[in-house]
């Protein structure tokens, strides 16, 4: 059996970023958010700073109108988000995060630092800076850092 050492970095990479969000998933299950899924924050991402119209949402997640339509029927259905009337025209909705969203983004950012602070404990604060120096590098390299400045980094 090979072990993970032998990963390329891309999949090591991966592989860490899916075990450190499934204990993200976990913390927040025993927060009370256990209905938020891995892929609502790709949603989530787009309504922390703005109230987009599903549309815009549509395109910004690189899916249909309906499937947008869906998802934030579902989140809105769970008390995460709202849909409200444009400003500028009543017949356009926008959506954005209601206190119980931007509660679970807290929560969410609270235990994602919970975490990194048991990661230094465990091997030191020094390495893990230089370990997240080296993937800051590596995400700038490959293309992927302005997608995630702009908070539009899209499912995989």
């Amino acid at each position: 059996m090979e072990l993970p050492g032998g990963l390329d970095i891309g999949s090591l990479a991966l592989f860490v970023g899916f075990a450190a969000a499934e204990r993200v998933r976990e913390g927040m299950a025993g927060e009370g958010y256990g209905d938020l899924r891995f892929s609502h924050g790709y949603v989530f991402q787009h309504l922390i700073e703005e109230e987009p119209a599903i549309s815009e949402l549509a395109a910004r997640l690189e899916m249909t109108q309906q499937g947008a339509s869906k998802v934030v029927a579902e989140l809105e259905g769970r008390g995460y988000v709202e849909r409200f009337p444009s400003p500028s025209d009543a017949r356009v909705r926008r959506v954005r995060l209601t206190s119980r969203g931007r509660d679970a983004v807290a929560a969410a950012r609270r235990i994602r630092a919970g975490q990194e602070e048991a990661l230094a404990a465990e091997y030191g604060a020094e390495r893990l800076a230089e370990a997240r120096a080296l993937l800051v590098g590596l995400l700038e390299t490959l293309g992927g850092a302005e997608a995630v400045r702009r908070r539009s980094v899209s499912p995989p």
